[in-house]
């Protein structure tokens, strides 16, 4: 059995640095020493997207799994950083330590803020306070945006942000409004260039109005993409079931399978 201190968590985050500085040695694994900053930022994408899909799943075996390989790559990229000489795991890891208790000034220090809302404004003005004393220059409201993110969660981020200072709709019953509007000029549009158009300023509208009734949309959509493949791999199993291939259903057997899997959730 283990000892108290190899059941530690730290205990077995070292065991897992000094399992990737071993599979990184010149006598190491030919893969993993091949790698670069640059090859594992795809599996860095992959793995936030499987936690991501556990979480939906609410398979907790499968989440710690999840985790797990998701906690490698900071420890992988950590590594590579190390050997050329730029920084260790460990000064990652008194970075956030330190920007947490910094940023935390009403549990470590004598700040205070009773709503998550406070919390949220007084980080970003310790944010800005701490680029300002870096010497970096005032950046325009929306430059904190990440540009990678994915477009559902890029327009929810740009909602907030102008919100912030005024500009939104006051109310609810006005991004429904709008969404309205938005429906009508893509039915307008005219040409593939004006379709796309319409298409996105109606996607952007959507999202804010998710933002107005506290609906996370990147993670609402997740959901409705599971949702659908639940469905129409009942559809699929149930046509195979009655000796009929999916590709000759006709879209009446189809919907009638539809109904029978929004019945069965």
């Amino acid at each position: 059995m283990n000892s108290d201190s190899e059941s530690r968590p730290g205990a077995k985050f070292d065991h897992l640095c000094a399992i990737m500085a071993r599979l990184r040695a010149p006598d190491g694994c030919p893969w993993d020493r091949e790698q670069s900053l640059d090859t594992l930022k795809k599996y860095l994408l992959e793995e936030t997207y499987e936690v991501l899909d556990a979480i939906d799943a609410r398979d907790w075996g499968g989440h710690a799994e999840e985790l797990g390989d998701l906690l490698l790559q900071p420890v992988f990229q950590a590594q590579i950083a190390s050997e050329e000489g730029h920084f260790t795991i460990g000064d990652a890891l008194d970075a956030i330590n330190q920007k947490l208790i910094r940023r935390h000034p009403h549990i470590f220090g004598e700040a205070e803020a009773h709503t998550a809302d406070d919390v949220k404004e007084r980080w970003d003005q310790i944010k800005a306070e701490e680029k300002k004393s870096k010497g970096h220059e005032p950046a325009g409201l929306l430059s904190s945006v990440p540009r990678a993110l994915p477009a559902l969660a890029e327009a929810q981020d740009i909602g907030s942000k102008v919100a912030k200072v005024g500009f939104d709709w006051p109310e609810v019953e006005q991004v429904y409004d709008k969404l309205s509007e938005e429906i009508h000029e893509v039915r307008e549009a005219n040409d593939a260039a004006h379709r796309e158009e319409e298409i996105g300023d109606l996607l952007f509208v959507a999202v804010n109005l998710a933002r107005h009734l506290k609906v996370d949309a990147e993670q609402a959509l997740r959901k409705a993409n599971a949702k659908f493949r639940k469905r129409f791999e009942f559809v699929e199993n149930s046509l195979a079931a009655d000796g009929i291939p999916l590709g000759t259903a006709t879209l009446e057997q189809m919907e009638g399978k539809w109904l029978e899997a929004k019945q069965a959730k």
